[in-house]
């Protein structure tokens, strides 16, 4: 299990326990975490589960590969660096700790 506090926009902070093998956009959709829509449900498919990472957990978390990086495309205002796609991240121990933060808006 790992602990990962989500971010609104507004500055709102979550911190919720998310089990290990879920994703970080699971984890958002079962505690009713607001401003990660998932609206293809987590088949990489859409951009709507975009979060912005803590800086000090960029390099922590796994490469994304290159269908999140085209999905990535259509993120409202995605960052090089820092934006990821929640339903790509997989929940272990070693991301206890993530902070991720949502964007003003999902599209």
């Amino acid at each position: 299990m790992a602990k990962i506090t989500y971010v609104e926009f507004n500055g709102k902070e979550h911190v919720v326990d998310v089990k290990n093998g879920l994703t970080v956009m699971e984890g958002a959709r079962d505690n009713g975490i607001p401003g990660i829509e998932a609206d293809c449900g987590g088949a990489c498919a859409c951009s709507t589960c975009h979060v912005y990472v803590d800086p000090a957990w960029v390099d922590k978390l796994p490469a994304k590969d290159g269908m999140e990086e085209d999905m990535l495309d259509f993120a409202y205002q995605p960052d090089p660096a820092r934006s990821r796609l929640t339903c790509q991240i997989k929940v272990t121990d070693a991301i206890d700790g993530l902070r991720v933060q949502m964007p003003e808006k999902q599209i």
